[in-house]
């Protein structure tokens, strides 16, 4: 004989992601109640005097079957509802059932996101390694979760973004293909110019195993030799022809990966979180077409006297879109991130936040109510988080600029992300205002 009491009972319901069944009571007084199992796992009430305890029909067996489907939703449902702890243990469970590669990828990188949002970094890039080496995800899916925001600003995932730019055997090489593509959108005749130095270097050296044979005859002479002189300027030309174009090939790679790691780091800027002035965090991407953030990087007395200098301005760059990110060297300082209960959010929860950058990322981005909600957000000032990853992506700014890194330096970004000017010093607010489009000015359109 069972006897089970209601905690119990809707413990194991919401565990096993059981639907709890409807309860009636009565308006008289309850009466105690023992649980009598029968056949066929049905369960049966009966009236006692000795006990005091209610509980209700058992489930049927066959709902209590453990999958690994039904583990990563029910703790996907944890999740949402801010327990992580529980939410890693059944993705943990789910890994323990033989799931197959679709249920592994999404226990895995589910599993990183709990790691995350706890800030156990070094767990959440192995997490995310094995579900990228093993089960084909995406390098893009990290980049643009916005529940994997906190994990962007640590330095593991820089090293685990390094691993995919370089296209490593733990990693694959997606993430580097996806590079590519953007540097070819950019420069979109360089294929073509590669594979014309490649063409014309063959044929010029087909040419010249014909001409070397020929000279040699040349050089010996004899009847019937062609001209040396004009058999050793064909061959001279060949094989400058072929230095010219080898290195300009050998070129056009080398710009190539420049161009790559200037995307590379564009993107790592992107992924930078900074404090709105109505206490929101957000990152730079969620920004793009709305402001024109002006990094100002420096000493705190510098950086604290451009900033009362440019509220002279104020109404100027306000209308140019300006937003200021003051970046004080050495100032360790870091504000807590918002944390976002991540998958599986509700419906009102995603109302009510920021558009992310998922797959419909544009079309939610598009929508009036949300970039008037953003707009409405944004100030004049903002405050940066993580302020080792934003000191690091200014440093390696400032080596790729060639300027000795540590020095005060101002950046100035475009509409949509890119860096749009850079200098020493603090800038000039009043020629800011001058160069800088108003935001409904046409100009400004063709840079969003």
């Amino acid at each position: 004989m069972a006897v089970a009491t209601i905690p119990w009972l809707n413990r194991q319901f919401l565990s096993r992601g059981v639907p709890r069944p409807s309860f009636s009571f009565s308006r008289r007084r309850v009466k105690p109640w023992i649980l009598l199992q029968g056949e066929g796992g049905d369960a049966n009430l009966f009236y006692s005097r000795r006990t005091h305890l209610i509980v209700f029909a058992s489930p049927p067996r066959d709902a209590l079957t453990l999958t690994a489907e039904s583990c990563v939703n029910t703790g996907l449902d944890l999740f949402k509802r801010g327990r992580v702890k529980d939410a890693l243990v059944q993705f943990e469970t789910a890994l323990s059932l033989d799931p197959n590669p679709i249920e592994s990828q999404a226990a895995y990188y589910n599993k990183a996101c709990c790691h995350a949002y706890r800030g156990e970094g070094n767990k959440a890039a192995d997490c995310l390694r094995v579900a990228l080496r093993d089960y084909n995800l995406k390098f893009a899916t990290i980049l643009n979760d916005p529940d994997l925001a906190s994990f962007r600003a640590l330095p593991e995932f820089k090293q685990l973004q390094e691993e995919a730019r370089l296209g490593g055997e733990d990693i694959g090489d997606s993430f580097r293909r996806d590079l590519k593509l953007i540097s070819e959108v950019r420069a979109p005749f360089r294929g073509f110019r590669k594979f014309f130095y490649f063409a014309f270097s063959a044929a010029a050296g087909i040419s010249t195993l014909f001409t070397i044979p020929r000279l040699i005859q040349a050089v010996r002479g004899g009847d019937g030799a062609p001209d040396l002189l004009e058999t050793t300027g064909n061959a001279a030309i060949n094989i400058g022809g072929i230095v010219v174009l080898v290195a300009l090939f050998i070129w056009e790679n080398k710009k190539e990966e420049e161009q790559m790691v200037q995307i590379t780091r564009d993107e790592t800027l992107s992924r930078l979180p900074l404090r709105l002035s109505t206490n929101r965090v957000v990152e730079l991407v969620q920004l793009r077409d709305t402001v024109r953030p002006v990094i100002l990087a420096g000493k705190k007395e510098t950086v604290a006297l451009a900033m009362q200098k440019a509220d002279r301005f104020r109404t100027e760059l306000l209308r140019r879109g300006v937003l200021l990110v003051p970046v004080v060297w050495g100032e360790r300082k870091t504000p807590e991130i918002e944390k976002k209960k991540g998958f599986g959010a509700s419906s009102k929860a995603a109302t009510t936040s920021l558009p992310s950058i998922g797959e419909d990322f544009d079309t939610r981005a598009q929508s009036v109510v949300a970039q008037s909600k953003l707009k409405s957000e944004i100030r004049f000032k903002s405050e940066i988080v993580s302020p080792g990853e934003w000191e690091r992506w200014i440093r390696d700014q400032q080596i790729a600029e060639g300027v000795v890194p540590g020095e005060d330096v101002y950046i100035i970004l475009r509409l949509d992300g890119r860096v749009r000017r850079s200098g020493k010093g603090m800038p000039d607010w009043a020629e800011i205002s001058k160069e800088v489009p108003p935001m409904d000015d046409v100009l400004s359109k063709l840079e969003r």
